[in-house]
């Protein structure tokens, strides 16, 4: 009897685990049809991809000088520029020449000797066919040949200068190359105030040249609202890219080029608990893409100090410029919120001092703040760009905000002004003398309440641009541009030499930077390499997981599709994006062998006080807000159903992702 209730034991289990058995079977297969049922998530090539691509296509072998081989605008994007490729029997040097419209506007280069000639145009007019002359010595000849490069027209959104002055016996060839904030392209105009180079994928904050010749701009994609881009190009004028450095806290209005190479770039933590913004700085490592240092300025100075208006417990600091100064080993970061410019130490990461008006900040922090001497001295208020020059002053764009941290001072726009002003510090007697200003004299109509710029050309040669100048009804707003409906921009650059004026242009938008560099470098050498990336965006934070199939879910509806929800995948995330309401409970769900990751998507919008750049904004309609979440592929593999869950209801998209 005994033997007989082991026996049907056995039975039983066995019985139960083919069940057992058998049901997972069919959850496996259930999962595993059911993703096939699914279609894959429309791709966006990235920038590199679409560059590797034409590449490809490119055919430079084989020419000569005689039927050269031009390609207008080779990588899409640089729309006034060429590629000339052509052999030659022997190495010779090439000299191409860029005719202007005078002198001033004329640009000339030599490449390196070499047989096989790959010559980057840059420089050409729009809707003009350029006549480019290139010239060589070959067995003692001279060999010129003129090469005709036809070019289309502006784009129509295309800002045109409304007012150009320019003494050119004083001044080169050199370009004055422009960042937008609002309407307008990264450009480059001549002295002429003509477009002599734009690049038509959005490339925000700095733009500057590199010790290789290289310009370092900001990668077109977002990696958080409302203007944090994934990371920063190495690129060349043609608009070919040579890196791509992903950031996982993203770039926003500053970086710097170390003596080591490395960068330096002002950037976000946005896993931090305080869900801050703007007062994070890592060192990013050239070779590597890695973050070798890092400084958070929530553990420098306190965050409720010296507010100015603008200050907001998650954008307290608002770092706008990153500067390393190779002689004191310091760092120095401009925080508009705080109306203080911060020096401090590279090594330690330890304070150094503050300029600005220690007004409403603490007893302890007194100490690092300097004492003015001398006359007609002037704090700085909402500053942009600081700097320090070769003679060690501090040099600084001054916006001019209210000009007072007590509110009942503050300063009305119309009476106010922007200014470049120079401060020379003495670090042991902790004072400060300004030696020297532009923009007070010009008043209102030089006042810009954001963004703006000062650069040093030389001892006594400087530029000062007041970028964001906005009226509102034909009055001074001391609001930036994104915060007006219809309001009438204004962008004044002005280059001064022993302080007389010798270069000014007025644009009919805003732009948050100005760099004057030259067309040419004596690096600029043309070449087909394939593009790296370095650096990650990071895992994306999962708010929980879930394990078990997905046996019950919605098909997509007009509930559903109300939300306007579209998908996408690029070269390293997948993007969901959708119109939503403050009210609505979001999650982005991957589903991937009965295991599902679960993304809240975060439906707000917050009340920015300082928006730089208005052209990535959140828009607001009767449907609710624009809401775009971003999940990362590292730590991510293979196939994922993707669904999406609102207000509880589980919507299955009928789509994947594969990483």
């Amino acid at each position: 009897m005994k033997k007989k209730r082991q026996i049907k034991i056995w039975v039983l289990v066995v019985v139960i685990l083919a069940i057992i058995l058998v049901i997972s079977g069919g959850i496996t297969l259930y999962a595993h049809l059911h993703s096939i049922n699914h279609q894959e998530v429309a791709y966006v090539e990235s920038m590199v991809e679409k560059q590797q691509h034409l590449e490809e296509d490119f055919d430079l072998d084989g020419f000569t000088i005689d039927n050269a081989k031009v390609i207008l605008n080779p990588y899409g994007n640089s729309p006034l520029t060429a590629l000339i490729a052509f052999d030659t029997k022997e190495e010779v040097e090439v000299k191409v020449t860029i005719p202007g419209k005078d002198e001033s506007t004329t640009y000339t280069h030599t490449f390196d000797q070499t047989k096989e000639h790959r010559l980057p145009i840059y420089g050409l007019y729009a809707d003009t066919i350029n006549q480019v002359k290139v010239e060589y010595e070959e067995e003692g000849n001279l060999v010129s040949k003129t090469i005709e490069i036809e070019t289309e027209a502006l784009p129509d959104d295309m800002i045109i200068p409304e007012d150009v002055y320019a003494d050119k016996e004083k001044l080169g060839n050199d370009l004055y190359f422009y960042t937008p904030s609002s309407s307008g392209y990264t450009c480059a105009y001549d002295v002429n105030g003509d477009v002599r180079w734009y690049f038509t994928n959005y490339a925000l904050w700095k733009i500057d040249r590199l010790e290789n010749g290289h310009l370092l701009v900001s990668t077109e994609r977002l990696v958080n609202s409302p203007y944090y881009m994934t990371g920063l190009y190495e690129m060349d004028l043609l608009g070919k890219i040579y890196t791509e450095y992903s950031l996982e806290g993203g770039y926003h209005h500053d970086y710097y080029e170390m003596p080591n190479g490395n960068l330096l770039v002002a950037s976000d933590d946005f896993n931090n608990n305080d869900g801050t913004v703007e007062d994070y700085i890592v060192e990013l490592d050239r070779k590597t893409g890695k973050e070798v240092k890092h400084f958070d300025l929530k553990d420098i100075l306190p965050m409720e100090d010296g507010r100015s208006e603008n200050w907001s417990s998650y954008d307290w600091f608002h770092n706008n410029s990153v500067w390393y100064d190779e002689a004191t080993n310091s760092i120095t970061l401009s925080g508009r919120h705080q109306d203080a410019v911060i020096n401090i130490d590279y090594e330690t990461g330890e304070l150094n001092w503050i300029i600005g008006d220690p007004t409403n900040w603490s007893e302890e922090y007194q100490k690092y703040f300097f004492t003015p001497v001398g006359d007609d001295f002037e704090w700085q208020w909402s500053q942009h760009a600081a700097m320090i020059t070769p003679e060690g002053y501090v040099f600084i764009l001054d916006n001019g905000n209210n000009k007072s941290k007590i509110k009942d001072e503050y300063v009305p726009a119309d009476a106010s002004y922007t200014r470049g002003v120079m401060y020379k510090i003495d670090t042991d007697k902790m004072t400060i003398e300004q030696v020297w200003e532009y923009g007070k004299e010009r008043g209102s109509e030089f006042y810009s309440p954001y963004i703006s710029d000062v650069d040093y050309l030389g001892k006594n040669h400087y530029i000062v641009h007041s970028g964001g100048i906005v009226y509102v009804d034909g009055k001074n707003s001391n609001q930036p541009a994104g915060f007006s409906e219809g309001a009438e921009l204004l962008s004044d650059t002005v280059e001064l030499i022993d302080d007389e004026v010798v270069f000014e242009l007025k644009l009919p938008t805003n732009n948050y930077r100005v760099e004057k560099m030259s067309l040419y470098t004596d690096q600029d050498k043309f070449s087909t390499e394939k593009a790296k990336r370095l650096g990650s965006l990071g895992k994306t934070e999962v708010t929980r997981t879930e394990t078990g199939a997905i046996l019950s879910s919605r098909k997509i509806d007009d509930t559903y599709q109300s939300h306007d929800v579209t998908l996408e995948r690029e070269i390293d995330r997948l993007v969901v994006k959708g119109q939503f309401k403050r009210e609505n409970e979001v999650e982005v769900v991957l589903y991937q062998n009965l295991h599902s990751n679960i993304y809240q998507v975060r439906v707000s919008k917050k009340p920015y006080t300082a928006l730089c750049v208005d052209i990535f904004t959140e828009e607001e309609t009767e449907n609710g807000i624009s809401i775009t979440k971003y999940i990362n592929a590292e730590g991510l593999s293979g196939k994922y159903s993707i669904y999406l869950r609102i207000d509880g209801v589980l919507y299955d998209t009928g789509e994947y992702v594969e990483f």
